[in-house]
């Protein structure tokens, strides 16, 4: 079978403000529910943001309100699934934008298909990522090394996973992960040594091409402005 074509958003350079690639999922969004684009594969990386899901509760945030606000952290109450986490600098983000029709409306297999990618990903840099039955996201010796949400609307997706390539891992003191109590881990603490977040989203793309069929091409639109404006 022909693959689907797709469209390929790399953000990568810049720190992209949560609230602005939240506003352009959601016109991405609309466009692929009208049928005006094809799915697209956002990476980006953000600042430093802390983000509850629809699970997300007060008490997995480990510190207050204002005192993330005091340090320059933003929060965000968000149409995901999951509850806490943390983005920052170093973690490549992806937002898949996938009619799932394709799937046959299967989220759960969306879920299962978007965390292989990820696992063939980190075996290409030599690591051994699981998935661990009961909770989702991609796992490295009991630490979660990338988490996974999503949302549905009308049929199309938004957000995806966070990836911890070469990120500062303190930032996720200040929440209880997914509200799981346990560890986390990145590719530069499994490795030993520093990994390269551009290598990373340079490979990502090939292998969700491989699990999802969808042919990427670049999206075309030159920066976030631009993207919008096409939306």
């Amino acid at each position: 079978m022909k693959a689907a074509r797709g469209w390929l958003l790399d953000l990568g350079g810049d720190l992209v403000p949560f609230a602005e690639a939240w506003a352009l999922q959601k016109g991405l969004v609309a466009a692929r529910q009208r049928g005006g684009i094809p799915d697209v594969l956002m990476l980006l990386e953000h600042p430093p943001v802390v983000t509850l899901g629809r699970s997300g509760r007060p008490e997995h945030l480990r510190v207050t309100r204002e005192e993330l606000r005091s340090g320059g952290i933003d929060l965000f109450r968000v149409e995901r699934g999951g509850s806490a986490t943390y983005h920052g600098p170093g973690q490549l983000v992806g937002y898949p934008i996938v009619d799932l029709r394709v799937m046959g409306g299967d989220v759960v297999r969306y879920m299962r298909t978007m965390e292989e990618s990820l696992i063939q990903t980190l075996g290409q840099f030599g690591i051994a990522a699981v998935r661990e039955r009961g909770y989702p996201g991609v796992w490295f010796g009991g630490a979660k090394i990338c988490s996974v949400g999503v949302a549905v609307k009308r049929g199309v997706t938004m957000h995806g996973f966070a990836l911890n390539v070469a990120n500062v891992l303190g930032g996720f003191a200040l929440i209880n992960p997914c509200g799981l109590d346990r560890p986390v881990t990145s590719m530069s603490a499994v490795l030993g040594r520093p990994v390269d977040i551009t290598e990373v989203r340079q490979a990502y793309p090939e292998q969700f091409s491989r699990a999802f069929g969808i042919d990427l091409v670049p999206f075309p639109a030159a920066d976030l402005e631009q993207a919008r404006a096409l939306v």
